[in-house]
């Protein structure tokens, strides 16, 4: 299988008052292409951090992480951001959607940086959010949007530039029960599609859908398995939701 996220001796530390704390401590694993991992942890255990590693928005003190083999650690911010804009989309808790700006130029912003001219930037934007049962959402901004339609906005603007890894950050978090189990359906879909899932979560509920778990404590990776009985979300119900 095809590594994506490769991570060595990886670890990241901070000044704090005097005393230098490792947020990361030696961590080496590998996600593989289509696979559909949840990293948790508790506040403090160091899955953020790692998650900020991965996604290239942050970069190691000491070791290597490569996304789809390319070293991250010597590049620059607008290398990294480049990197971003290719492999990775992001789908973050608080949505982070333009407050006075439509769907369709929601979703389009990562194409600007993309650098695509304007016609196809609204096309694309206008088929993701087709393919995310907002058709009829267009032209709405984010006031006129339910939570759970405006993750789905977030997920079609995390899946414009076609990425190769989709990474969500507590992507449920301000979401309720139901809503959470149609985001949680539309990320199995797009994992049996064949995009690579990693989902930063502390909820056991939510990573139970994923095929394997990734548990941090103090800076290192104490569990990493397979999910046994692994839960199956229902198919996201209409647009209304």
């Amino acid at each position: 299988m095809r590594p994506l996220v490769e991570t060595r001796d990886l670890v990241k530390t901070y000044e704090l008052g005097g005393e230098t704390i490792h947020a990361v401590n030696g961590v080496s694993l590998t996600i593989n292409q289509g696979e559909y991992v949840a990293i948790m942890g508790a506040s403090g255990s160091g899955k953020s951090t790692f998650m900020n590693m991965i996604g290239c928005l942050d970069v190691p003190s000491l070791g290597t992480v490569l996304i789809d083999g390319t070293p991250t650690e010597r590049m620059s911010s607008d290398e990294l951001a480049a990197l971003r804009n290719r492999k990775i989309g992001f789908v973050f808790q608080q949505f982070n959607l333009l407050a006075r700006t439509t769907s369709i130029d929601n979703v389009a912003v990562p194409l600007i940086y993309a650098g695509l001219d304007t016609v196809t930037r609204r096309e694309r934007a206008t088929a993701k959010l087709i393919d995310m049962g907002l058709g009829e959402r267009l032209l709405n901004t984010p006031a006129k949007l339910s939570g759970g339609q405006q993750q789905r906005v977030a997920i079609a603007r995390a899946l414009v530039t076609e990425p190769l890894i989709l990474l969500a950050d507590e992507p449920t978090g301000a979401l309720d029960t139901r809503t959470s189990e149609d985001i949680m359906a539309i990320f199995e879909q797009l994992n049996a599609s064949g995009i690579t899932v990693i989902v930063v979560t502390h909820e056991n509920e939510i990573a139970q859908h994923a095929k394997r778990r990734i548990e941090f404590r103090d800076g290192k990776v104490i569990e990493d398995h397979a999910v046994k009985d692994r839960m199956v979300a229902h198919q996201p119900e209409d647009e209304a939701a």
